[in-house]
């Protein structure tokens, strides 16, 4: 009898949540409703590999800790229910360790964080060895590595994981459900699904890698910050040659190109007067100035030199060709996915070498204008939902509010952004006329940041707002001026319940692609933002693109059940991520 039936004998049900506890070189321990069950073994992934066909909704305290040995080791998880992400989600959680998760799921004040050294004899004194303490709140020692003292202790610290599961459940479960056709199971929680989901491919996407190839990228680096530099003084004689390039195109003194304001008055002797230096707004002068195209030039060179350059490629990149860094599957307080080592902002100049493996292809699927089109199905707004059943949503929006497309693009921009000045002006006070209830959306989720009042996302993520709360803080402090930090906390609160929305519907769509690619021998290897890319053998090319269209009209279809609103993707697919646009 194997593993899976024997727990199918013993009253798991498929899709029954289980937790999952693996004790590295010693075993597995599992607690599910009915019961529980330890598993001695040497390596835990085999007897994981064994547990999968029982088609649980695997429970862990964070992918990161427990499913990263099972990744590594091939396992392939299709469900699972990570407390964690869900923390973050029901309780807008920063901590994600295991004595908050359990504080939060039952209203006791956060517990200090564990020191890194681990607790001391102070942090123990009055603990008796059981894993909750009389307060309620979990043992320093339990916390501190004492779950995997044993299978038993294991089973133990997985029965704990159930009970925050349950309890978490539970709580998104009585949300109300914000969707005009609400379907068996509450939003929030299919919300849940999707965040562990995501919390589970950010360990898969680390461990995997983006596909590069490297002799591909040395060239690309060669060409725009020349040969890898023997030493440092070969490095700083190459940059000085970089700098020297530009340079000849100002009269007078030489300046530090790197500090705007020198920079400003270099401009300034050519006669390109700017308030500042920002890039757009030296653009509209490149085409008739060589200098300014020269300085453009440099700033992209430069970006690449110190953000990706030789070095970047020596620690980033393995040996297999595969750029490697941290993912988040939910970062900030609108919860969407980011990486580390360059991943999410690799310029354009170096995707040429994004390459897929021989005898595969690179599909990639962008979501198009998915912000103001979320906002139509989150406000309800039946006139701006019309707009968003076209597949350029800004064309209906402009004849509406008599303006040109490029004005109506700002406009809606703007409006889910905080900005009211400008050029957006005068079409925002028609988009309050033309569109009513996307604008009230917008302006209570303001006022609540305003006020310090805490809001939750349309899929359920809860926002601290609170003035003691975390993600406001994530907003400019205006200089301590009380004006300015309640106007930025309103702004985020606008913005945010927009973003975050968005970033729930991205990674709902990305766990129900991620679900569907096995049988295509198939990968997800980058999500950013609205886009997502595949790694797919190059016989399942059509396949994998309409798997990703197929998925996000079955997730839009219950994210957004009963909305009129259309949801689009742009796809294509290449040799190279630069080729697939």
């Amino acid at each position: 009898m194997t593993v899976a039936t024997h727990l199918s004998a013993r009253g798991l049900a498929a899709g029954e949540p289980a937790a999952i506890v693996v004790v590295p070189g010693v075993g597995v321990a599992l607690a599910w409703a009915g019961g529980g069950l330890e598993v001695a073994a040497r390596e835990p992934a085999d007897v994981v590999a064994q547990l999968l066909p029982a088609d649980a909704r695997w429970t862990w305290w964070s992918a990161r800790e427990a499913a990263a040995p099972l990744v590594a080791a091939g396992a392939a998880v299709r469900a699972c229910w990570d407390l964690a992400a869900v923390g973050r989600l029901a309780h807008g959680l920063r901590r994600d360790d295991p004595a908050a998760l359990w504080a939060a799921a039952h209203g006791l004040a956060a517990p200090p964080a564990e020191s890194r050294g681990g607790p001391d004899l102070f942090d123990l004194a009055g603990e008796d060895g059981a894993a909750v303490r009389a307060d309620g709140q979990l043992s320093r020692e339990w916390l501190g590595g004492g779950w995997c003292a044993s299978l038993g202790a294991a089973r133990r610290w997985a029965e704990l994981a159930l009970e925050v599961q349950h309890r978490q459940q539970a709580l998104l479960a009585a949300l109300p459900d914000p969707r005009p056709a609400p379907g068996r199971t509450q939003l929030a929680v299919l919300t849940a699904y999707a965040e562990s989901a995501a919390a589970l491919l950010a360990v898969e996407l680390e461990q995997r890698g983006l596909p590069l190839d490297r002799a591909v990228l040395s060239d690309l680096l060669r060409e725009s910050i020349g040969p890898r530099p023997a030493d440092e003084e070969a490095d700083a004689a190459t940059r000085a040659a970089r700098d020297t390039e530009v340079l000849r195109h100002f009269p007078g003194a030489a300046a530090d190109l790197r500090n705007p304001a020198q920079v400003r008055d270099l401009l300034a002797r050519i006669g390109v007067v700017v308030p500042d230096t920002r890039s757009w707004r030296l653009e509209p002068h490149a085409s008739t100035s060589a200098a300014v195209a020269a300085l453009l030039a440099w700033r992209k060179a430069e970006r690449i030199a110190t953000t990706y350059g030789w070095r970047w490629l020596d620690q980033h990149v393995g040996a297999d060709g595969r750029l490697r860094g941290r993912w988040n599957a939910s970062d900030g307080g609108a919860g969407r996915m980011t990486a580390g080592a360059g991943l999410h902002n690799l310029p354009a100049e170096l995707r040429t070498a994004v390459r897929a493996l021989p005898g595969r292809v690179l599909v990639r699927a962008d979501l198009g204008q998915i912000e103001p089109r979320v906002l139509a199905a989150v406000s309800r707004d039946e006139a701006l939902a019309a707009a968003a059943r076209e597949n350029d949503l800004y064309a209906p929006v402009a004849a509406q509010l008599r303006c040109d497309r490029p004005t109506a693009k700002v406009a809606v921009l703007a409006a889910m952004y905080g900005q009211t000045s400008g050029a957006a002006g005068a079409a925002l006070r028609d988009m309050d006329r033309t569109y009513p209830r996307a604008m009230a959306y917008l302006r209570d989720a303001e006022e609540a940041g305003r006020a310090g009042r805490d809001i939750r996302t349309y899929g359920g993520r809860l926002l601290r707002l609170g003035r003691e709360g975390a993600d406001a803080g994530d907003v400019e402090d205006g200089g301590g001026e009380h004006a300015q930090v309640t106007a930025g906390h309103g702004r985020f609160a606008r913005n945010a319940v927009i973003q975050g929305a968005a970033a729930e519907l991205f990674k709902a769509w990305a766990a129900t692609v991620r679900s569907g690619l096995g049988v295509l021998d198939g990968e997800i290897v980058m999500c950013l933002h609205d886009e997502l890319v595949v790694h797919v053998p190059a016989e399942h090319t059509d396949a994998a693109a309409q798997l990703l269209l197929d998925a996000l009209a079955a997730t839009t279809g219950w994210w957004a059940a009963g909305s009129p609103v259309r949801f689009v993707a742009e796809v294509a697919s290449g040799e190279s991520w630069a080729a697939a646009h």
